[in-house]
């Protein structure tokens, strides 16, 4: 994994008399302003003049955007990156509420492969050789920061503990041109558990 700082602050238009409040990225936000049966176009680049090499429907939901640059915001679509006019966009206050996870919210590593994802009141935590492993959620903190993805979780069975800082930072799967803005460190511990530590990347969209 490769994982670099990444602290981007957003400022979206969400109409012609409403503007956005600050918060930081990554987060989901909807499309707006694009007519029916039209589509908004995503770009190679963060240019007007870029290839189309994907498109949004005009009432699409829940869009992650990870990253922005001069008015325009960086998504993901069929497994690369690439970046919508932000104008086109609407903010939302739901995602990171205060001690909760985004359902949405899916971690994953390489080397060995395992993957982490919020399941209402649980956490599971699967890998290539020993399946799912479900987990009570014992505890959500944040830093008390509105909208901000800071999140230290603490999850658990009998077999003992495991606990993930998940920040906003750049990532890289090491696998695909996705853009990912979380990672995670995940630590495991117990009496009747290995001791273990894991790095990953993490997204809140598809």
């Amino acid at each position: 994994m490769r994982a670099g700082l990444f602290a981007a602050v957003l400022a979206l238009i969400a109409g012609p008399a409403l503007a956005t409040p600050v918060y930081t990225l990554p987060t989901l936000l909807d499309v707006t302003g694009v007519a029916a049966g039209d589509t908004l176009k995503i770009r190679e680049r963060p240019d007007a003049s870029a290839a189309v090499i994907g498109t949004l429907a005009p009432d699409a939901t829940g869009v992650e955007v990870v990253a922005e640059r001069s008015g325009w915001a960086q998504v993901n679509t069929a497994g690369r990156r690439g970046w919508v006019n932000s104008r086109f966009l609407r903010y939302r206050t739901d995602v990171w509420a205060d001690g909760e996870l985004p359902q949405t919210l899916r971690c994953t590593g390489t080397e060995p492969f395992w993957g982490i994802e919020a399941r209402g009141g649980e956490v599971v935590f699967s890998s290539a050789d020993k399946g799912e492993r479900v987990m009570a959620l014992r505890s959500v903190m944040d830093d008390g920061v509105p909208r901000s993805p800071l999140r230290g979780v603490i999850a658990g069975d009998d077999a003992g503990r495991m606990t993930a800082v998940i920040q906003p930072q750049t990532c890289s799967d090491g696998m695909s041109d996705r853009a990912y803005g979380l990672t995670a460190t995940v630590i495991f511990d117990g009496t009747r558990q290995q001791s273990q530590m894991l790095t990953g990347c993490c997204r809140i969209g598809d």
